[in-house]
């Protein structure tokens, strides 16, 4: 079924009150990428850690010491990792802006023609692919041809150690819900109340990352409590079997 077009000079230019829109879309996608990578990875192998443990031992210290060691290492881990993740993407794309500048000012007209023959490709006439060209060009030139032809935008470069703090945050966060859950829950249930703990906070991040992100939320939720149950299965099992070789 085919609908017809309104005529262009009929349409009202504006944006749609319920579409996300503006400079700061991506940086907030690369926030909420890291902020939830880092909140299931402390939730879930903080879990895996402190539940394989308890598998194995029910003495309250030596799980708590576990998942304290797993909570450190596993928040600097992420913040380093991130960092140096972001530290190459952003050394990338400014080497990339850099030989965009450079083009710019040694082939103008080069530059101009290859953005005009960038929106012909796209679908617009040759003339009107000019004009925007020359006008994009004169209002930005190199936010145009950056956009354009790198998929980069110079403005909204992500930050390496913001994105190594978020991840950090992010991951003690969530770490401490098992972490506290099992230590506090008596011995004769601390297993079953922090697997029930850890997925319904799974279920939450799924659930607010499905929302920010504009995606739909029962796949996200599906994912995030199946994946975390299932290590947190895997590594009680592995910790009854090995506490019961060892004892």
């Amino acid at each position: 079924m085919t609908s017809e077009l309104t005529d262009p000079a009929d349409v009202e230019i504006g944006l749609h009150d319920d579409e996300p829109h503006g400079e700061g879309l991506r940086s907030r996608l690369n926030w909420l990428r890291a902020g939830v990578l880092g909140a299931n990875d402390g939730i879930v192998s903080t879990a895996g850690v402190v539940v394989g443990v308890a598998g194995a031992t029910t003495d309250r210290t030596t799980i708590m010491v576990a998942g304290v060691a797993a909570l450190v290492a596993g928040a600097l881990s992420m913040a380093a990792g991130e960092y140096v993740s972001v530290s190459t993407q952003r050394d990338s794309e400014q080497a990339l802006l850099a030989k965009e500048r450079r083009e710019l000012e040694e082939e103008p007209e080069e530059e101009l023609a290859e953005l005009a023959q960038i929106y012909v490709d796209k679908g617009l006439s040759p003339e009107l692919a000019q004009q925007v060209a020359v006008e994009l060009t004169a209002h930005d030139a190199l936010g145009a041809h950056a956009e354009a032809e790198l998929g980069i935008d110079p403005d909204e470069l992500t930050s390496a150690w913001q994105a190594a703090w978020a991840s950090m945050i992010a991951f003690t966060v969530g770490a401490l819900l098992p972490l506290l859950t099992i230590v506090l829950v008596v011995a004769d249930v601390r297993v079953p109340v922090t697997m029930g703990a850890v997925a319904v906070a799974l279920a939450l991040t799924g659930w607010l990352s499905a929302g920010l992100g504009y995606g739909p939320p029962g796949r996200a939720v599906l994912r995030n409590v199946g994946g975390g149950v299932f290590a947190m299965v895997v590594t009680f099992l592995v910790g009854s079997a090995l506490g019961t070789t060892i004892a």
